[in-house]
């Protein structure tokens, strides 16, 4: 059975269980979702399915997604993700929801983290930086020398150092879910899920159980 969803990040909580222990929860307003295309392996190549996710405006979307849409009698939809799946069992039109899921599963969920601008190598990779002494007033958090002068002569592709932090797709794998809300298509999921709060997530089934 195919199990997968785009939601949103509420944020986090706390629930308690049976022996009375704290347990940290990431709140995830998931689905209902649409399945806008199937993907088989006789036409694409691949087995997949696309769901569609947040209804909008039609105006917010181009010509080209309104009539992807449209083909099918799908609202227009806001968010369009791929899910591989072998056997989906699932039909053009059709909605998914937190139903698919059931409490004490194992869930991935695919978000973007934080972005944090610039930010150098101390922060970035925690590189130790200088001594305070020894005439050291101003190269603290200075990475210091990044390679030799002579032989390579410059610094190798990859190398870690000062730059862009964040603002990258980052999966938290076999998180537990602890809570299904059907009513208020609400997913709990046991630990943190990476992203601001409204940040978009993508919910599938835990690769690694």
């Amino acid at each position: 059975m195919f199990k997968g969803l785009i939601g949103k990040k509420i944020g986090m909580t706390q629930i308690f269980n049976e022996e009375g222990l704290a347990i940290p929860v990431t709140i995830i307003e998931a689905g209902p979702c649409y399945v806008t295309q199937i993907r088989t392996l006789e036409k694409e190549g691949y087995s997949a399915v696309q769901l569609g996710y947040e209804e909008v405006h039609s105006k917010k979307l181009t010509k080209g997604e309104l009539g992807h849409l449209k083909r099918s009698n799908i609202p227009p939809l806001r968010f369009l993700r791929e899910f591989s799946a072998k056997s989906p069992e699932l039909k053009v039109g059709e909605k998914v929801d937190v139903r698919s899921f059931s409490v004490g599963e194992r869930v991935d969920v695919v978000g973007t983290s934080k972005g944090r601008g610039f930010a150098g190598g101390v922060k970035r990779y925690h590189f130790k930086g200088g001594p305070r002494t020894h005439g050291q007033s101003d190269r603290e958090r200075a990475p210091g020398a990044r390679s030799s002068g002579t032989t390579p002569g410059r610094i190798f592709k990859g190398s870690r150092g000062p730059g862009h932090m964040g603002n990258e797709q980052v999966t938290s794998s076999n998180l537990k879910v602890v809570m299904v809300d059907s009513e208020r298509n609400l997913l709990g999921v046991q630990g943190a899920v990476p992203g601001a709060r409204g940040g978009l997530v993508i919910i599938k089934e835990a690769r690694k159980q």
